[in-house]
């Protein structure tokens, strides 16, 4: 189970715009004629939907609307990531190039919007670029400055980052502004407040129940990286209480089931999260856990829709190397895993890079040249649990016990459950070579 990223939170995207998406709906709505079967249509679909018909609406009467134009782009990436349909990004890019082609010159919104279209892409250059030509023209805008932040995590630059999510609080305290702070503290090893930012925003999302739930997915997930089951279970069972179908809280609660061996419950939540959320990685974890249990057709049935689905994200230009990479490593294809890694690593060198091309180099026998890159990407200060059982696996495999021992250790104490197929992998190992240090 991995640690918030681009790949989750960015995989399929998950960088989130909520402050510019949710703005957009609400001015939107406020555009819509007072005519009753309008009024009916905005009551019963959710914002988000309900500003991007808003949207074509509008256009359709001013298709020189620039402004509109980029504001429709965004939150075409917004439902990419809600919908996990990767269709829509190449509509967010229609759109956006619309947009600056209406205003070449000072479109700071479409800009963003590109950035984030590139975020979600994992075309994290290209990201920085587009925020940073948002921000040459806008140096206020709050959303550029979030996109700037995913980018530069993205890319390893976390110093970088740290700078523009403190320009983003100053600018925009807020629900994007704070859920990002979490993801920066935690990323360093600053646990209580990486909590206390996600407590903030969860202040701030009162009253709306998407933006709650989201909160409640994070502060779920980040009590459960640290083994706290109860916690994790409150929390996502908090956030299902409205929106009972929201696949990021049913899949933290599978994940919760699965580390109490409530078998029957686990499989289940997996199972109403890929029917939800399609995503490469869910029908990857959902696999995992089924071969955890032995149920290896089963398994096997999951993961042959991954590279299918994994097809239809690159015709939406999505590049997920990464999560390809430990798949093939952690299931007998070092070949793949090598191909896949150094490719993600050759784009961009992050901590998330550098534990995928170790493990590559693990599963290849090439343990001397995966340590160093393990090393580096439990460096941080926040180093997850499946990080670290990566590099006690190479300290094992090159015959450093007592070190092996020690993060084999150290991983387990982190999150005991981190992972149904890898964790009990990490436990007989650490007993092979003499117990915990």
């Amino acid at each position: 189970m991995r640690r918030r990223n681009a790949v989750a939170a960015v995989a399929a995207g998950g960088l989130l715009l909520v402050a510019s998406v949710a703005g957009f709906a609400s001015a939107q709505q406020d555009r819509q004629t007072t005519e009753a079967a309008a009024a009916e249509q905005a009551a019963v679909v959710d914002p988000l939907t309900a500003a991007i018909a808003a949207a074509q609406t509008r256009l359709e009467t001013v298709p020189g609307d620039y402004t509109t134009w980029a504001q429709l782009g965004s939150a075409y990436v917004e439902q990419a990531r809600v919908t996990a349909d990767p269709s829509y990004y190449d509509l967010a890019d229609g759109a956006l190039a619309q947009s600056l082609t209406l205003r070449p010159d000072a479109n700071d919104a479409a800009l963003t919007g590109q950035g984030a279209l590139a975020n979600a892409r994992h075309d994290f250059a290209a990201a920085r670029d587009a925020a940073d030509a948002a921000l040459a023209i806008n140096p206020y805008s709050a959303t550029a400055w979030g996109v700037l932040t995913d980018a530069r995590t993205q890319l390893g630059d976390y110093p970088g980052a740290t700078e523009a999510l403190d320009r983003m609080l100053e600018l925009r305290p807020g629900l994007a502004s704070f859920t990002r702070a979490s993801y920066d503290a935690e990323l360093h090893g600053d646990l209580a407040n990486a909590r206390s930012a996600l407590e903030q925003a969860l202040e701030t999302a009162t009253g709306d129940p998407a933006s709650e739930a989201f909160c409640r997915t994070y502060l779920g997930q980040l009590a459960l990286n640290q083994g706290d089951l109860d916690e994790a279970g409150a929390q996502f069972s908090a956030g299902l209480v409205d929106l009972p179908d929201d696949a990021s809280l049913l899949l933290g609660r599978a994940r919760v089931d699965a580390a109490r061996g409530n078998e029957d419950a686990a499989v289940a939540g997996f199972q109403r999260v890929v029917d939800a959320s399609p995503l490469p990685e869910h029908f990857v974890e959902f696999g995992e856990y089924l071969e955890s249990l032995g149920r290896d057709d089963e398994a096997q049935q999951q993961f042959a829709l991954v590279d299918t689905v994994r097809q239809l994200f690159a015709a939406g230009g999505v590049t997920d190397d990464l999560s390809a990479a430990l798949f093939a490593a952690d299931h007998g294809d070092p070949a793949t895993a090598l191909t896949a890694a150094q490719a993600e690593y050759d784009r961009r060198v992050n901590i998330d890079s550098q534990d995928a091309l170790a493990w590559a180099l693990h599963a290849a026998g090439r343990d001397a040249e995966a340590l160093p890159l393990a090393q580096q990407a439990t460096s941080l200060g926040g180093a997850s649990a499946l990080f670290l059982y990566h590099r006690g696996a190479i300290e094992a495999g090159l015959g450093m016990t007592e070190q092996a021992r020690a993060t084999l250790t150290q991983a387990l104490d982190t999150n005991p459950y981190f992972s149904p197929l890898l964790a009990p992998r990490a436990t007989e190992l650490l007993e092979s070579l003499g117990g915990p240090a």
